[in-house]
């Protein structure tokens, strides 16, 4: 329970670097906003992406996968859609947001030392 409330956090602060990064295409107002937004694109992932995968599987094969990046932007535009205070202007901005929301996200999980069990493991 832990470790999933520390990966919000995470993506959150994710979702603000990304807003700054991006700062004329994507604006998010508040860290609040940026927890509502980091939450809804989690639902939003495990829910929707997996049937969207699906879906789309013969043209994904067709552009070598590539077509998995119009998914994720898709889906990253549809969450600044949802909430006043994070913004996405643009189709394009979505999918650099995306790609740059995930290895932000990715390099910040990377930080937690979790262990098998799931748990952050003590430094000694």
């Amino acid at each position: 329970m832990i470790r999933l409330l520390i990966v919000w956090v995470l993506n959150a602060v994710a979702l603000m670097a990304v807003a700054y990064l991006m700062s004329p295409h994507i604006t998010v107002t508040s860290f609040f906003a940026a927890l509502l937004a980091a939450f809804a694109l989690g639902a939003v992932n495990t829910l929707i992406r997996p049937v969207l995968t699906l879906l789309t599987l013969p043209i994904s094969i067709l552009t070598l996968g590539f077509f998995y990046l119009v998914i994720n932007g898709l889906l990253f535009w549809m969450v600044g859609k949802m909430f006043n205070g994070f913004l996405v202007n643009g189709f394009w901005a979505a999918v650099f947001g995306g790609l740059l929301y995930g290895l932000i996200s990715w390099l910040l999980s990377m930080i937690i030392p979790f262990g098998k069990s799931g748990k952050a493991s003590k430094a000694q």
